[in-house]
């Protein structure tokens, strides 16, 4: 038996998380900005050293499902070469970091293991 699809409606919100380094810091901070002045999101932290699932320095933004044509768009335009991982919060943390994602530059690795899978 074929399986069912999955309801996109389970989509709670999106996450953006944009990678930097030393180097690229400041295109991570004016991006944000950009982002901040432009959209109603909530802004993750700066974190400067990796935490939870992802490898390297990063910041989030938190917005939801009806916004996602006009920022996901202009965070593709406008990333400046930065690398920025997309993934839906549907409730399966693992599947939303990893099968459900999509990535806009390199592709980095994701330490799934601190990632619990829920229904």
């Amino acid at each position: 038996m074929a399986p069912s699809p999955v309801d996109p409606a389970r989509i709670t919100d999106y996450h953006i998380h944009v990678y930097y380094d030393p180097e690229s810091r400041e295109r991570a901070a004016l991006l944000r900005q950009w982002v901040e002045e432009r959209f109603p999101v909530r802004m993750g932290r700066w974190h400067d050293v990796p935490v939870g699932p992802h490898v390297t320095a990063m910041y989030q933004i938190v917005f939801t499902p009806d916004i996602f044509p006009a920022l996901v768009p202009f965070v593709m335009m406008n990333r400046m070469g930065l690398t920025v991982l997309l993934h839906p919060e549907s409730g399966r943390p693992r599947d939303d970091h990893t099968i459900n994602a999509t990535w806009m530059g390199a592709v980095l690795p994701v330490k799934t293991e601190v990632l619990p899978e829920t229904d």
